[in-house]
């Protein structure tokens, strides 16, 4: 095979009108941002019938299987003649320490620590822990890929930071825990595998960048599988089935999809700023599919929250 019938073109993603590319953007990545915002009481649910390490290996694994399908029928296959066919190529080796990140960040890291976290942390709590993850991605984007926001842009991302964090301490009473030690880790693996996924989305459709990645950890994911299979319990139960189903095809692929698309599109600093509104979207679906309670805070937060959104946005 030629040398560069396996790299991937890295002229940048065609666009339309500028102020038509940003809205498709912000869409996409809010779209994003509602099927991340299930992925916690999702993960509560699976638990309900599979253990903690069977539950990321096999959601991996089914996140994987459907990607490699989705490559294949794109024809993700070099032909006779040793090019690949147009609109799917293989990634070439530039780009394989970007999809590592991707892989060890979003496609094992967050799922593995948050899973961990989840096993005594309720959702509401985490979800908001989380809420931290896009000013840690704004600043791991300042430092990989040198982007510059503003001083208005950093002040707006940290005071809706600020009220994140004060809601998670007045719901946990300042206490913290190992869980929140997973929580915190998980923050920073997930924004340096945004950030990495954003870049490459730049070159190659978001779909392919998370569909790369997943295919990439099967060797890792498959014998996880087998061994969490055979040394923990699993009981098949509704809210067990759909909870694994969730995360694996809604939140580690679809959503993912539509996620690097959108920080392609508008770039990684303003991207992340929409997930400020994820923790407060997570807390409705945690209230709504297990039960759980919080405070009148949660509005109050909502509304301060979604002010900072409309700050990052305009600048």
């Amino acid at each position: 095979m030629r040398a560069q019938s396996s790299a991937i073109d890295t002229t940048p993603i065609a666009v339309t009108a500028p102020r038509e590319h940003r809205a498709l953007g912000t869409g996409l990545a809010a779209l994003g941002v509602a099927s991340f915002s299930l992925t916690f009481p999702a993960t509560a649910w699976g638990l309900e019938g599979f253990g903690p390490w069977t539950l990321v290996a096999v959601r991996c694994v089914l996140a994987a299987l459907v990607a490699g399908g989705c490559l294949l029928a794109a024809g993700a296959r070099p032909r006779a003649g040793g090019r690949a066919p147009e609109g799917v190529r293989l990634p070439g080796r530039q780009h394989l320490p970007g999809l590592a990140v991707v892989a060890l960040g979003v496609v094992l890291g967050f799922p593995m620590l948050t899973t961990l976290a989840l096993q005594t942390s309720t959702t509401a709590h985490a979800a908001v822990v989380v809420g931290l993850l896009p000013l840690t991605t704004a600043v791991f984007s300042a430092l990989r890929h040198g982007s510059r926001p503003s001083r208005r842009f950093w002040l707006a991302a940290v005071a809706g930071a600020a009220a994140v964090l004060a809601f998670t301490i007045g719901q946990s009473g300042g206490a913290l825990t190992a869980a929140d030690g997973y929580l915190f880790a998980a923050l920073l693996v997930c924004a340096a595998g945004y950030c990495e996924g954003g870049r490459l989305a730049r070159v190659m459709p978001g779909w392919q960048v998370i569909g790369w990645a997943l295919v990439l950890c099967l060797p890792l994911t498959v014998p996880a599988a087998a061994v969490a299979l055979a040394y923990e319990p699993v009981h098949l139960t509704a809210h067990g089935v759909a909870g694994v189903l969730w995360v694996a095809l809604g939140s580690q692929f679809l959503g993912l999809v539509v996620w690097y698309r959108g920080m392609a599109a508008i770039g990684v600093p303003r991207a992340s700023q929409l997930q400020l509104a994820q923790p407060l979207l997570t807390l409705v679906w945690s209230a709504l599919l297990l039960g759980e309670h919080f405070t009148a805070a949660a509005p109050l937060t909502a509304v301060a929250v979604l002010v900072c959104i409309a700050v990052t946005q305009r600048s």
